[in-house]
């Protein structure tokens, strides 16, 4: 009986120093955990820039257009400038321009100045006009003038070159800025930011493959702000001064548009 018990004892006390063991190992390698987290807080990561790109040729072109006119009255003035401007309106819309198409985008009416030089009285002393006394000059009211900028939008880009020989023959005093681009980008910039992100993937399994780790996930995505370049037309964007005769259609090109899409991912590897 007392060699049972004694064999009883043994066993419970070997379970209960393996038990401690056990909960020191833990304890150990929960510590070395603890450590090891406080000396490397964050997990490795990668970071890398991925580009993407697509043209397309342009489907719009857009230009805008000034009329001046003036009177002594500021409803002379404007009566003026509204009968130009109705004219080259009805011009456009009979060419097939939509009046969605066509903005108003500015208008201005203000006074006009001329500066007027005042008569110099001479010193009757002397006769002299280097004694003379000249009164100052000043500005006196001159009429009234009105501008009106518009903006148009052509989608049939092969008119944009007669359209604005059009309206040039009509009384535009300039014509500013005409491009053609891609009137609805946005499935262009995803597909810029499909090979964006395809080429930052290329990159990172690259870098990961050099360093000898694994990627394990995604931990960061930004994208930067897009790019979208616009093929110029006639006049590359300057202002173009119409002429009182007759202008000649000019040929307008319209190229390519591109749409660029940066982004930047971070991966975190092993």
């Amino acid at each position: 009986m007392g060699a049972f018990f004694n064999v009883r004892y043994n066993r419970a006390i070997t379970a209960l120093v393996i038990l401690l063991l056990g909960v020191a190992l833990a304890s150990y390698a929960y510590g070395n955990y603890q450590m090891t987290k406080s000396m490397y807080p964050m997990p490795m990561n990668i970071s890398v820039t991925g580009e993407g790109e697509v043209n397309a040729i342009p489907d719009i072109g857009q230009f805008s257009f000034t009329v001046t006119a003036n009177g002594t009255e500021a409803t002379m003035a404007q009566e003026a400038a509204a009968t130009k401007i109705n004219d080259i309106l009805a011009y456009l819309k009979q060419e097939g321009i939509e009046e969605k198409d066509i903005k108003t985008e500015n208008y201005n009416l203000f006074p006009k100045f001329r500066f007027e030089e005042q008569p110099c009285f001479e010193d009757l002393g002397t006769r002299s006009l280097s004694r003379a006394t000249c009164l100052p000059g000043q500005e006196v009211p001159d009429g009234f003038e009105v501008s009106q900028t518009i903006a148009v939008k052509v989608r049939d880009t092969a008119k944009a070159g007669v359209l604005i020989a059009g309206v040039g023959n009509m009384g535009a005093t300039n014509i500013s800025s005409l491009t053609f681009t891609v009137d609805d980008t946005s499935k262009l910039k995803d597909e810029a930011r499909s090979k964006a992100i395809a080429d930052a993937k290329a990159k990172a399994d690259k870098i990961a493959a050099d360093l000898g780790v694994e990627i394990v996930r995604i931990t960061n995505f930004y994208e930067n702000e897009g790019y979208y370049g616009e093929a110029y037309g006639y006049g590359g964007g300057n202002d173009m001064m119409a002429k009182t005769e007759s202008a000649v259609a000019p040929g307008t090109p319209v190229g390519e548009d591109t749409t660029k899409v940066s982004v930047s991912v971070s991966f975190e590897v092993e």
